[in-house]
């Protein structure tokens, strides 16, 4: 009988074949991967730095994820292994990614059947276990999700359910959020097992072919709805590449990943173009001027469009719009960044509700990328009448460099003249050859006035 309220009223119940349903929200494995990444990367749990890594447990294949936070204890582990519950808020003026309460549910069982969570808090450490694997063991008709402190009875049903068979190698897990490449003794490690095949028995993920990436096959691209075309020079990086999606995660990244081992080279998109110019989007719907950046991409002339980002996560990545949907090379090169607070996601954050006011937007970055794309070449013409290259072919510098110090995650730019290419792999604020900023007590520099004004004629929007 379904268990009631205090009045009788019969409470909704969770069949655990909905975290299966709910996990096929994400069509793209990389879009499970970031829910994780956003959990790590929201004010509350505020870690500086995550560990992406394939890991072997008890001769089990799986993903493993850590992070150096603030960890979580027994009430928002259980939060977190429930649905729907998202009490985030603001910290410091950031605002958290997280909105529904759904991420770790529909994300990790996305990438496999089982998930196992390790947390240390500065009050206590706790283990919790999201498996489908497990309730369809014990026959269970709702949900039901183990956690123990090392008190509590769950204990017997992870250690009998998960890779881990003794308490003993649960302590290790937990210890090794204390070990040395963390700065802190607080943090959370989570384990995915079982994970994903395709209809031929091979792991969704390719961890061969790159050694410090992970990687989609081709041929699991090909099957994808959002990206069916083959991992060609036409089609970003991002979409097959791990390390290549995290580097333009965030649009001003303030957490450093490592994936198996390599740290992953963040950019500051807006600050890696070249031939940079302001506008401002003023629909009609907003009170305020919403900064769109223009430029050329520098790495490739054939992955271009508008990367749109909300609360700073990227959402949609080249998305052609205006004249680049022709198929007569105009615009083509031609990047815009967006932070597009305004607009709801979708559940899988990896696109926009389609709503009157997203279409109104698509339309109006179309005309004014068909502006900036416009001026450029006028300006260059003008400027060079006897060149007949085109613009996008030679555009392979950015107008400014940046690099984050390793210690403190600030950004800095460095003088022209300087490769950042070259630099090396670990790099701090003392390296700085500007003195003014040569220090991680510095705060970084401001970020260029939302007064620019662009250089170009301005479509009135609606």
């Amino acid at each position: 009988m379904a268990a009631a309220t205090d009045r009788g009223v019969p409470l909704s119940t969770l069949c655990p074949k909905f975290l299966h349903a709910n996990s096929t929200s994400h069509t793209w494995p990389f879009s499970a991967i970031a829910e994780l990444i956003d959990n790590a990367y929201d004010p509350d749990v505020n870690a500086k730095q995550l560990w992406i890594d394939k890991t072997i447990v008890n001769e089990q294949e799986c993903l493993s994820f850590m992070d150096n936070g603030n960890g979580l204890d027994h009430e928002t582990m259980h939060k977190m292994l429930s649905f729907g519950y998202s009490d985030k808020i603001a910290v410091n003026g950031v605002q958290p990614i997280g909105i529904y309460g759904n991420g770790f549910k529909s994300g990790s069982m996305r990438l496999g059947k089982d998930a196992i969570v390790f947390s240390k808090s500065k009050s206590t450490s706790c283990v919790g276990m999201l498996s489908q694997t497990y309730l369809e063991r014990i026959g269970a008709k709702q949900i039901s999700v183990p956690i123990v402190c090392f008190e509590q009875t769950s204990l017997q049903d992870i250690l009998k359910y998960s890779p881990f068979t003794t308490q003993k190698e649960l302590l290790n897990e937990l210890n090794a959020i204390s070990h040395p490449i963390c700065t802190q003794n607080t943090g959370t490690r989570i384990i995915i097992w079982n994970l994903r095949r395709t209809s031929n028995g091979t792991l969704e993920f390719d961890f061969v072919k790159d050694r410090y990436d992970i990687r989609i096959p081709i041929d699991v691209c090909e099957t994808m709805n959002e990206h069916p075309d083959r991992a060609t020079s036409f089609t970003p990086e991002s979409v097959y590449s791990l390390r290549a999606y995290c580097s333009v995660l965030y649009l001003k990244p303030r957490m450093q990943v490592v994936i198996r081992g390599q740290k992953v080279k963040s950019q500051l998109i807006e600050k890696s173009l070249a031939c940079i110019r302001k506008d401002h989007y003023k629909p009609v719907f907003l009170n305020k001027r919403i900064r769109i950046t223009f430029g050329y991409n520098t790495k490739s002339k054939d992955q271009y469009g508008i990367m749109m980002y909300h609360k700073n996560r990227l959402i949609k990545a080249y998305e052609r719009v205006g004249c680049q949907l022709k198929a007569n090379n105009q615009g083509a090169g031609v990047i815009g960044v967006i932070e597009c607070n305004f607009l709801d996601p979708t559940h899988n954050k990896q696109s926009f509700i389609e709503t009157d006011k997203y279409r109104k937007t698509i339309y109006n970055l179309g005309l004014k990328l068909e502006e900036y794309w416009k001026e450029i070449r006028y300006t260059r013409n003008k400027d060079n009448p006897a060149c007949t290259t085109p613009v996008e072919d030679t555009m392979k510098r950015p107008d400014q460099n940046w690099v984050q110090c390793d210690e403190c995650l600030q950004w800095r730019k460095l003088p022209d003249g300087i490769n950042h290419e070259k630099l090396p792999d670990k790099w701090f604020c003392h390296m700085n050859p500007d003195p003014q900023f040569r220090s991680c007590s510095v705060e970084q520099e401001p970020e260029d006035s939302d007064n620019d004004q662009p250089t170009y004629h301005v479509t009135s929007f609606a």
